[in-house]
């Protein structure tokens, strides 16, 4: 259900929430290497999450980027939202256009509840549950 896009946001913010501060932003040559994102791809992404004030850019030799307020504030939802718009969750698997409860496609009731127990875990689930359980070691993606 998410994009490689949203994927990529995620895993950039959990890690910014572990290894950057305020006082020590981390360049984007560094997050793409430590996560495998391509550079070019990572600083749309990034300035796309900066100008939503997710995110701190910095400028210059001791630029880079870091977190603009508390992970524990950062649903992952959020973060989906942001990059893939308010509507990720309502498109249509079939249609090139929306399907409801009131105009449902073949497959609108049978996913349904699945789409919204997803959309309940991302809007409850923050960065800073995601980092805690990295740093527990209960992670089961490569950050």
């Amino acid at each position: 259900m998410l994009s490689n896009t949203s994927r990529y946001a995620i895993r950039a913010v959990i890690f910014l929430e572990i290894y950057a501060s305020p006082e020590k932003k981390i360049g984007i040559r560094e997050i793409s290497g430590e996560l495998g994102i391509p550079m070019p791809f990572l600083g749309k992404i990034l300035q796309t999450l900066a100008k939503k004030k997710v995110l701190e850019s910095t400028k210059g030799p001791n630029g880079g980027f870091a977190l603009k307020k508390p992970a524990i504030d950062i649903s992952v939802m959020e973060i989906v939202e942001i990059i893939d718009g308010a509507d990720s969750f309502n498109q249509c698997v079939i249609r090139t256009t929306p399907c409801s409860n009131k105009s449902p496609c073949i497959l609108h009731d049978k996913i349904a509840p699945y789409r919204n127990g997803i959309r309940s875990i991302y809007l409850t689930e923050s960065i800073a549950d995601l980092a805690s359980e990295y740093r527990k070691g209960n992670e089961r993606i490569r950050i």
